[in-house]
């Protein structure tokens, strides 16, 4: 049964009740497909395995899930939009251009060679670097939603625009002097496990947690489903769909903060071609680009995928070149499977 039956065929002092009703319906059938990835990475272990001894090691494992925290953010930003049946593709600007505009912000001028303003203390550059990304995504909202222009025009000409911001920021070049305090969960360690993927263990399960039993996150799969049924049944449809659309920007900006304290620097073209990995994850890992369908989960299994993959394929000494190649090919895969599986079109 649709969630337009169920919310429309309610008397209105009831159609709420028929709406989280529909949501509980939506979700446990998803449970499978959730799950559809699990054999996959377990036969990728088994080949990583008889590919090279060193692929189970504690060192190569560690590698990859920290290798993954970055990506696996900006999937978990990106699930909450597709389900939302929306889509953002500035995430792969703002997960650079807002570390760039922090530093900017708070280093002063370096030789010539990076110009800074200075203006704020070391240890703003975290809330910085956050806040950035919160007025990214609310300006993002504000045209979608209230100027009511096409998100997916919206978020491309955001993309553009931003990558040519943080090129500009940093004059082409990668700042390496970068705050302590924007350095540390990036490379900090905690019980012997990087910080980075602690954090992203306690993000992914609070958003699971959210979708599963906060009325509001459960919303989100009847807005996806059906917008105009969700207003109806008294979902606040676009000031949800705003709050999401910020928390996937800020999502992106602590996933450059990430990857800059990793790496210990922030690159002129950090980000780019991650919109295409972060859409083969989620799609792969279950969640439907039609909105109404998904889970943190699926999400997750399908960025360990896609990273297993390619260390896989490092380890048998297979070029990197054929990275992306093998991304796409995922894409088209995922997508014929979960269209025989689902019995529904893929639009």
């Amino acid at each position: 049964m649709s969630a337009t039956t169920d919310l429309t065929e309610q008397a209105p002092g009831t159609a709420a009740p028929a709406a989280a009703d529909t949501v509980r319906r939506r979700v446990g059938p998803g449970r499978l497909r959730e799950l559809s990835l699990v054999p996959a990475i377990l036969v990728l272990g088994l080949i990583g395995f008889i590919v090279s001894p060193a692929f189970l090691t504690a060192d190569n494992l560690i590698g990859v899930a920290q290798q993954s925290t970055e990506l696996s953010l900006l999937a978990l930003a990106t699930t909450f939009v597709l389900i939302a049946g929306r889509m953002d593709l500035s995430l792969e600007s703002t997960i650079g251009v807002a570390p760039v505009i922090a530093v900017w912000l708070i280093l002063p001028s370096s030789g010539g060679r990076f110009t800074g303003l200075g203006l704020f203390p070391e240890w703003t550059a975290v809330p910085l670097c956050l806040l950035v990304g919160a007025l990214i995504g609310a300006v993002n909202g504000f045209l979608i939603l209230k100027l009511r222009l096409n998100g997916f025009i919206v978020t491309l000409g955001a993309l553009t625009m931003l990558r040519g911001l943080q090129v500009a920021l940093s004059e082409g070049q990668s700042i390496v002097e970068l705050p302590s305090s924007f350095t540390y969960l990036g490379r900090a360690s905690w019980l012997g496990v990087p910080a980075a993927i602690w954090v992203c263990a306690l993000l992914f399960a609070i958003g699971g947690s959210v979708l599963a039993w906060l009325r509001h996150g459960r919303a989100l799969y009847a807005i996806g489903g059906n917008a105009e049924a969700a207003r109806t049944a008294g979902v606040r449809v676009d000031r949800i769909v705003w709050v999401v659309l910020i928390l996937d920007s800020v999502l992106a900006a602590f996933a450059g903060i990430l990857y800059s304290g990793h790496y210990g620097s922030v690159s002129a073209t950090q980000g780019s071609g991650w919109i295409f990995q972060v859409f083969a994850a989620t799609v792969i890992g279950g969640v439907s680009l039609n909105g109404g369908k998904g889970s943190v989960f699926g999400a997750l299994t399908g960025v360990l995928t896609l990273q297993l993959v390619v260390n896989v394929m490092t380890l048998a000494g297979v070029p990197p070149l054929w990275n992306q190649f093998l991304n796409g090919a995922i894409i088209i895969v995922a997508l014929v499977i979960s269209r025989f599986a689902s019995g529904e079109k893929q639009e």
